[in-house]
């Protein structure tokens, strides 16, 4: 062990810093985080599509949500599927596995003959997608620096903004002169671009220090990290997670651990939130509802592009301040105005408001405020805390679990949105996902700990000696023990607060 550690130190002491380490780390979570703007496309551009596609095969209200809801059956397999793949073959051949699906899901929709084949297109379509929210998260926060840890995985949810934003803005302009076919092929594009660059860019380092050596990991970070004495601390950190895995903590066996559970608990429950609130459904179905309450297709549309710009720039902004402001006080602050604004969408909904009338133009108002808290909130920090509590052995397997919840809550409110409609009336539905973003607000304030700032390491040594729990004062989140040298035992550093340099 002790040749290990000298091998390591060798490593370290011999490594050519790279000077570009800064731009090949951004470049590393921005061409990876494009998957999250196929994603974004992808599922997006059955808004403005979806008028087309029902046109073209007359399907019934049942039929719209299969099409719509088929992409998120997918998405859910794909989520739990590439977990394996991750762990055995690494984070970032799984990303070029993903955007090869991407690259043959689209096309294969594209050329749909008829509505079945288009369904069943747009499952294995939705394995990519599923698949990226599974990996693409957990590459870039196994590459980030604590200190950047949530502005880069946040990269992801700004890319799905303007995957969301494209999607609506080619239904907008484009749905005439195109037609829905080359709406939905075009995204190959992207997908197949960035299947290339993962040849160029560098291999998670927590990966292949559990796969490939300590010596192997060292040269991994030297591309990412500017700092020897950074990479020295990291590496030692990334050294005592490797050599102190316990072989019943890998994988599904890991997560049934007591000491794992708050996490798990965390993780799942702000999943579920994430997309049980009724923000996917906006996206998806704006134009549906808009044009039920009176809109014409052009004021549908839109708005809708509209929502998808708000989307933009507030994941955009919470990207930017997500490590400044904090997960949890983020997610507090957000919340409730995401009630609030359902509430005020309900109550112009069972109003019926005239075209044209003030009441109809409260609609949009209420409808863009919901998407500024909303998706300026929780939106945020849903991927990014499945990507950042879970311990190495179990992390495959778990951030794909919570993928998984993810895709599974989008999947239930998209496939029932338009018969909640019908059961409650539009109106009711808003109420109902406002009692959901309440639940949200309290589960967090619960629930959730403050994450900022803390290495991942941090969070797993905070989970085993029980600290892993919510402070409502803020001061201290996560314990930061601070790791001098091999020889300071991790349980007896000093905590500083969260914000503060890792």
């Amino acid at each position: 062990m002790q040749t290990e550690r000298n091998k390591t130190l060798d490593a370290v002491k011999n490594l050519e810093i790279s000077p570009r380490a800064h731009y090949v780390l951004w470049i590393a979570a921005f061409v990876s985080a494009i998957c999250g703007g196929l994603y974004g496309y992808d599922t997006g551009i059955i808004s403005g599509a979806l008028l087309l596609i029902t046109k073209d095969f007359h399907l019934t209200s049942v039929q719209e949500e299969m099409v719509t809801s088929a992409i998120l059956v997918g998405a859910v397999i794909g989520a739990v599927g590439v977990s394996w793949f991750s762990e055995r073959y690494g984070r970032r051949i799984s990303v070029m596995l993903v955007t090869a699906v991407f690259v043959l899901g689209a096309v294969a929709c594209s050329y749909a003959s008829s509505v079945t084949m288009l369904v069943i297109d747009r499952v294995f379509l939705g394995f990519a997608v599923g698949g990226s929210t599974q990996v693409v998260p957990t590459y870039i926060s196994e590459l980030a620096p604590a200190a950047k840890r949530g502005n880069l995985v946040t990269l992801f949810n700004v890319a799905i903004g303007i995957g969301i934003f494209m999607a609506n803005l080619v239904g907008f302009t484009m749905r005439d002169a195109w037609g829905w076919r080359p709406m939905v092929a075009i995204a190959a594009i992207p997908a197949a671009v960035v299947f290339v660059s993962m040849f160029f860019l560098p291999k998670s380092p927590r990966w292949v220090a559990e796969n490939e050596g300590m010596v192997s990991a060292v040269k991994q970070l030297g591309r990412v990290r500017t700092s020897r004495k950074v990479i020295q601390r990291e590496i030692t950190e990334i050294r005592k997670n490797v050599l102190g895995m316990d072989e019943d903590e890998r994988g599904w066996k890991g997560l049934r651990l007591p000491w794992v559970r708050p996490a798990l608990v965390a993780a799942l429950g702000i999943a579920f939130f994430t997309q049980a609130g009724g923000l996917e459904m906006m996206i998806y179905y704006t134009p549906t509802f808009l044009s039920d309450a009176g809109f014409n297709s052009s004021s549908a549309l839109l708005t809708s592009l509209g929502v998808a710009m708000v989307y933009l720039v507030m994941t955009l902004l919470g990207c930017l301040f997500v490590d400044r402001i904090g997960r949890r006080r983020l997610v507090l602050i957000m919340g409730p105005g995401s009630v609030l604004s359902l509430i005020g969408l309900g109550v112009m909904f069972a109003l019926h408001p005239d075209k044209g009338s003030v009441g109809s133009w409260m609609i949009v108002a209420f409808l863009l405020l919901f998407m500024v808290f909303n998706s300026g909130g929780i939106q945020v920090v849903g991927w990014l805390l499945g990507a950042e509590l879970f311990p190495l052995p179990m992390r495959a397997v778990a951030t794909s679990l919570h993928a998984a919840v993810l895709w599974g809550a989008d999947l239930l409110v998209t496939a029932t949105a338009l018969s909640l409609v019908q059961l409650v009336s539009l109106g009711g539905t808003m109420w109902i996902y406002a009692g959901v973003n309440l639940a949200s607000v309290v589960f967090v304030y619960f629930c959730v700990p403050e994450t900022s700032g803390a290495t991942l390491e941090d969070i797993e040594m905070a989970l085993r000696e029980g600290e892993f729990v919510p402070k409502a004062e803020n001061n201290y989140a996560i314990p930061q023990y601070t790791v001098e040298d091999e020889a300071t035992p991790a349980s007896t550093a000093t905590p500083v607060p969260a914000g503060s340099a890792a």
